[in-house]
């Protein structure tokens, strides 16, 4: 419990919430991690949340998403990072508030071992700096927190991005680069496609805040979410010129690739050129024939082995001048 006022917060026990709601004087901040489900169904029942809104925050697995029920809202939103082999791994955060109370519900991460988990601490310090500041101190502040330390964690991911397609760029274009490059290319497209389902359907949430849909949000805590808005726009941006980076890549792999088969057929051909002359004379001089030109002769041998000599190293000479040797 936050009070107008007043430093720091209050602890309200649990079964004495609706109790405790005054959205004049203070703003009632109730958050859950790994909560049983007698627990949930104490807190839904107390806040009067809609049992459509319960039922989703009882088993997540929600998009992006801003629902409006009577005197309340649902915000639900996807907190992104990713983990040692570049795999996104998402958490799904809801946010049900209304007029001078939050109930925040951190869901279960879709990785067991979550390599950078979702803290609270960064978002209360947020909270407590800005109510600070304001004279406005409503939950519209504290949806904010949450929101911008979610979104500045997106930019970490775009980083993680960056990078990753700098290693891939390097690993295309390198002269000792395995076989491995398309599967790296698709994993990492296959994330940064889940990460933009994640941030992209963010926009239309905050533009319907900025259009005053959820109304118990005050002024002030409206022109603080138009900052998140440019950054989710900014983020929306960054993933777009990746995925662009990212198809220019593959299809750079591509060229890379049948370039270098053109180069192997090439030499291919080239040695398939200079036996094929060697080949034809032996060939000729191999039939078993009883009259034949040359087969009595003295020099017979030395001059089909000379020619056949002189013929590869012309031939030779030839395919190295054109750069197909």
């Amino acid at each position: 419990m936050f009070h107008d006022g007043v430093e720091g917060h209050d602890d309200v026990p649990l079964d004495q919430l609706a109790e405790a709601i005054e959205p004049a004087a203070s703003l009632l901040w109730v958050d859950c991690l790994e909560v049983t489900e007698d627990e949930l169904t104490s807190l839904t029942t107390q806040l009067q949340i809609s049992h459509i809104a319960a039922e989703d925050l009882r088993h997540g697995g929600q998009r992006t998403k801003l629902e409006h029920y009577r005197d309340h809202f649902h915000v639900a939103v996807h907190d992104c990072v990713l983990d040692a082999d570049d795999k996104l791994v998402t958490r799904e955060i809801d946010l049900v508030f209304g007029d001078g109370w939050l109930l925040s519900v951190r869901q279960p991460s879709d990785d067991p071992q979550d390599p950078s988990p979702f803290g609270i601490d960064a978002v209360t310090q947020r909270f407590e700096v800005e109510r600070t500041t304001e004279k406005d101190k409503d939950e519209g502040f504290l949806v904010w927190a949450f929101l911008d330390v979610i979104v500045d964690r997106y930019f970490d991911v775009n980083e993680r991005f960056d990078d990753r397609l700098d290693e891939v760029e390097e690993i295309v274009f390198s002269t000792t680069r395995g076989d491995d490059i398309p599967k790296e290319v698709f994993d990492l497209r296959r994330s940064m496609v889940q990460f933009r389902r994640v941030v992209a359907p963010l926009r239309e949430v905050l533009a319907a805040m900025l259009r005053r849909e959820a109304d118990c949000l005050s002024e002030a805590a409206i022109s603080y979410l138009q900052d998140v808005y440019d950054h989710v726009m900014r983020v929306s941006d960054w993933i777009e010129s990746q995925r662009d980076l990212l198809t220019g890549l593959l299809e750079a792999d591509l060229a890379v690739v049948s370039n270098r088969m053109n180069q192997v057929m090439k030499r291919m051909t080239s040695w398939g050129a200079i036996l094929l002359g060697s080949t034809l004379i032996a060939g000729i001089y191999g039939m078993n024939f009883t009259h034949m030109p040359e087969l009595n002769w003295t020099f017979g041998y030395p001059v089909a082995i000379g020619t056949m000599l002189l013929l590869t190293i012309v031939l030779y000479t030839w395919f190295k001048r054109r750069d197909w040797l």
